[in-house]
């Protein structure tokens, strides 16, 4: 196996902490890893490191990810389960993003204009009539709305995306959006049929693997598959 290492950010709290390759893993080694992990969900990853994926965005992350980590790992040797240990992370993620001099200011704005600065690009070519693509800036959805925003969403899933359009998290590497776009348009069309989120997330996932091995065919499903919106 290739190892999917980028560049050592530094060591903390006893963590080797290291940028990585999320495109690799995800289609090789296991496709639900995201924007970070360590060992306790990732047998694959070592138990002295944090791994953060290749940060594409404005805002490096990883600070704030890492406060995360730290403080789960901190909870679980003091004997918590991982979903209580999980919870005690998110506080303290949350209060450190809530320290953020950026994230003062863009608290004291209404929603309309928080969604207005956190889309930072439409994307034409894949946008028509009956929805709308748009590249968003991850630090502030994960910041201001909600703090396990990745990849991608849609209006099916959270509620301050308005409806018909579908987010693609700037963070992402610009090789993986078709790949993420295909999953999003997928899963928001099969929730708009009834589907579960979590039936619908399943389908979703399977058929963006199945794109990540056969790459030369994302382009046509997506283009049929955005078509298809409603």
């Amino acid at each position: 196996m290739k190892k999917p290492y980028i560049k050592k950010i530094g060591k903390i709290g006893g963590f080797d902490v290291w940028y990585v390759d999320g495109k690799y893993i995800r289609e090789n080694i296991d496709e639900e890893f995201t924007n970070f992990s360590a060992n306790y969900l990732f047998n694959f990853i070592p138990k002295n490191e944090f791994w953060i994926d290749c940060e594409f965005g404005k805002t490096k992350e990883w600070k704030y990810f890492t406060t995360f980590l730290l403080t789960r790992d901190k909870w679980i040797k003091r004997g918590k389960s991982i979903l209580e240990a999980r919870d005690h992370g998110t506080i303290a993620e949350k209060d450190k993003r809530n320290k953020s001099p950026i994230i003062k200011k863009f608290k004291k704005l209404d929603n309309s204009e928080i969604i207005i600065k956190i889309r930072r690009k439409l994307l034409k070519k894949y946008s028509n009539e009956k929805i709308k693509v748009y590249v968003a800036d991850g630090f502030l959805v994960r910041s201001l709305f909600f703090i396990d925003f990745t990849e991608g969403g849609h209006d099916m899933i959270y509620h301050f995306i308005p409806p018909g359009e579908i987010w693609i998290d700037d963070a992402l590497s610009p090789k993986e959006l078709e790949y993420v776009l295909l999953h999003e348009a997928h899963e928001r069309r099969l929730m708009k049929k009834g589907f579960t989120y979590e039936k619908a997330h399943y389908r979703s996932s399977k058929i963006e693997l199945y794109c990540r091995k056969n790459p030369g065919k994302v382009s046509k499903i997506l283009a049929k598959e955005l078509e298809k919106q409603n």
